[in-house]
């Protein structure tokens, strides 16, 4: 059983940092994309950040100069590094996986449980 953890979240002041990360378990997989996506009460869920098995990353406008994406393929993990944030930056972010489980050719996405971020003074 495929499973997605993130950890990380938490309060944070304006202009603070956190790092989120997700990690991937539960067997056998080849991992394509991940990203973390996050939603705001009230709102939709955004795609915030996402990382290529080739390491190509994509940043919303809202995040970029800000936000960093990053994995470490050997442990199945993605990271988001989160600096200068803002009080709408306060969200659950949720990590998501792109990815199959041999010998199925089924590509796949995996979503995690989500983390809180909040940010205010």
């Amino acid at each position: 059983q495929v499973q997605l953890v993130e950890s990380g979240g938490g309060l944070v002041q304006p202009g603070g940092s956190l790092r989120l990360s997700c990690v991937v378990s539960g067997g056998i997989f080849s991992i394509n994309t991940m990203r973390w996506y996050r939603q705001a009460p009230g709102k939709e869920r955004e795609l915030v950040a996402q990382i290529t098995s080739g390491g190509s990353t994509y940043y919303s406008e809202s995040v970029k100069g800000r936000f960093t994406i990053s994995r470490d393929s050997a442990k199945n993990t993605v990271y988001l590094q989160m600096n200068s944030l803002e009080p709408e930056d306060t969200a659950v972010y949720y990590c998501n996986a792109n990815l199959r489980i041999p010998p199925s050719v089924v590509v796949r996405d995996y979503w995690g449980q989500g983390t809180q971020v909040t940010v205010s003074s």
